[in-house]
């Protein structure tokens, strides 16, 4: 198998999801620039964090009409593993690929810190490994991470099981409090109705080291793996 990492001008998570994909997980992956109009010989599309073009006009919204972008939703639409992570799912979310937007945090900050996360629902490629009582503590790293949908959006994304991840405490008890953005039902990760498009707000890439004291996002990954495996 074989990942793809798109890389826009302001990206700046694309060696990290490299550094543990290709050196922590041993799994076989290269870059993508965004100019290019084709994919390659990929199996799964990951597109980093960052601030592509600088998040200018609002995050993810010129990225979106990015060449390479035509083919990640081709990929998509054919059933393709594709995830982004934070700029990469306001990306996704740009390109409806996912439903909702990621608007300005509530208190209309920066946030940088770590936070817990819960998995609702562990039946997905990028769940599947993850214990439903388990809180992982991942960081967040975003001006416009705040999770909005409409009430019939919402609905449907219950029904279909596409909310993946909540905010949550230590403990892993969701409350208003570990919610450090706003985002609707303290939500921090969702999926496509067919289950191959994911996006998420913490970035799981900078937990997966054990130079970190902290590796909790490795299991994402291993989830990953071993489910497209």
């Amino acid at each position: 198998m074989k990942f793809g990492v798109v890389v826009f001008p302001g990206s700046n998570c694309d060696h990290d999801v490299y550094y543990v994909l290709k050196e922590i997980l041993n799994q076989d992956i290269e870059y993508i620039w965004h100019k290019q109009t084709k994919l390659g010989k990929v199996d799964a599309i990951i597109i980093p964090g960052g601030f592509s073009y600088g998040d200018y006009l609002r995050a993810g919204a010129i990225a979106r009409f990015s060449p390479i972008m035509k083919e990640i939703i081709n990929f998509a639409e054919k059933g393709k593993f594709v995830f982004g992570i934070c700029n990469g799912f306001q990306i996704l979310c740009e390109a409806r690929l996912l439903p909702g937007a990621l608007l300005k945090n509530k208190n209309q900050n920066f946030i940088c810190k770590n936070v817990y996360i819960k998995t609702e629902n562990n039946n997905t490629i990028l769940t599947r490994y993850i214990p439903k009582s388990k809180a992982l503590k991942i960081p967040i790293a975003h001006a416009e991470g705040n999770y909005y949908a409409d009430s019939q959006t919402l609905k449907e994304m219950r029904l279909n099981g596409q909310i993946l991840f909540h905010y949550c405490d230590e403990n892993g008890i969701i409350t208003n409090e570990a919610n450090p953005n706003g985002s609707i039902d303290n939500i921090a990760g969702i999926c496509n109705k067919n289950k191959n498009v994911f996006g998420m707000m913490p970035h799981p890439e900078r937990a997966a080291d054990d130079e970190l004291s902290n590796t909790d996002g490795r299991i994402i990954f291993e989830s990953i793996i071993k489910s497209l495996s």
